[in-house]
């Protein structure tokens, strides 16, 4: 399943965030593998809208390892001062963004021939 989430970055932050992914802690690159996530990829807005992607086969389960890893909880204290956050850790409480359109799931499923112009 693809998964695709949405935070806010404090925009006076922004810079140091980038900077800190340049380089994401070994450890907490191996709790993501670990949990079940794969292709991950952030997206950043200049007005700090971070786009989030990735693949799992289970996510609820991904993010239930996740929290209790604490390799995590770790690298969420260390990051949590660059979101703008309602409640809770910023990372666990990311709204989810329902897929409305995928590429290779509708050709999947139409017929093969000529490309219709």
């Amino acid at each position: 399943m693809r998964v695709c989430f949405e935070m806010q970055l404090r925009p006076e932050r922004i810079a140091e965030y980038i900077a800190r992914h340049a380089a994401v802690w070994p450890e907490m690159l191996h709790a993501i593998r670990d949990a079940g996530r794969r292709n991950y990829s952030l997206f950043l807005r200049e007005d700090g809208l971070l786009i989030g992607t990735y693949e799992t086969d289970d996510d609820a389960a991904a993010q239930r390892t996740l929290a209790a890893d604490p390799r995590t909880a770790r690298w969420e204290a260390d990051m949590a001062e660059f979101f703008v956050a309602e409640i809770g850790r910023p990372d666990q409480e990311a709204p989810r963004l329902t897929e409305v359109f995928n590429l290779e799931d509708q050709l999947a499923r139409t017929p093969s021939g000529p490309d219709r112009a």
